[in-house]
C-alpha cells in the first residue's frame, strides 16, 4: 500500500473549505483541470453518492468512478475508487485552526493486480504533485 498525505491551510471559514472538498459540483469548480462530472447515483450529497470524474492529466483525459464512503458534515469524507487495478482510498478531514482551516487529505492505493502493484510505487510522486496541485486549487478558491 501506498500511502500520500498533504495538508493546507486556508484563510477561510471551515464549512466553506469542507463544502468545497466535500461537495463534487463545488470540487470541480475549485479544480480547473476537472473537465466533466456525471453524478451515477439517486443520492446527489454524502454517503452512497456516486460520481464519474474526467480530468486532464498531462494532455490525456482520465475518467474515475468514485462513491463517498463517509460523510461527516466540517469533519471528513471519504472517497473510494476502484481504478487501474487499485483501490484509492481518499479522506479530507478539516480542522479550525485559529481564523482559519486545516484541510488534510490522506490517500491510501492498495494495488491488487501485479502490474499495478509494480508500478504504483513508482508513481507515487507523479500522484504526489497532481494531489499537490488539487489542494493548491482547493485554497486558492476557498480564498477568494
Amino acid at each position: 500500500m501506498t500511502r500520500t498525505t498533504i495538508s493546507r491551510t486556508i484563510s477561510a471559514p471551515i464549512d466553506k473549505v469542507f463544502q468545497t472538498v466535500a461537495e463534487i459540483d463545488n470540487f470541480s469548480k475549485a479544480v480547473p483541470h476537472i473537465i466533466n462530472v456525471d453524478i451515477l447515483s439517486d443520492i446527489k450529497s454524502g454517503v452512497g453518492m456516486r460520481f464519474r470524474e474526467t480530468r486532464l492529466m498531462g494532455k490525456r483525459k482520465a475518467t474515475t468512478e468514485l462513491e463517498v464512503t463517509e460523510y461527516e458534515a466540517n469533519n471528513r469524507v471519504r472517497l473510494v475508487a476502484d481504478a487501474g487495478g487499485t483501490i484509492w482510498d481518499t479522506v479530507f478531514t478539516v480542522e479550525p485552526l485559529d481564523e482559519q482551516t486545516n484541510l488534510t487529505m490522506v490517500m491510501d492505493a492498495k494495488a491488487y493486480k501485479f502490474f499495478s502493484k509494480l508500478l504504483n510505487p513508482l508513481m507515487k510522486g507523479m500522484i504526489q504533485k497532481a494531489i499537490e496541485k488539487d489542494m493548491d486549487a482547493v485554497k486558492s478558491y476557498c480564498e477568494q
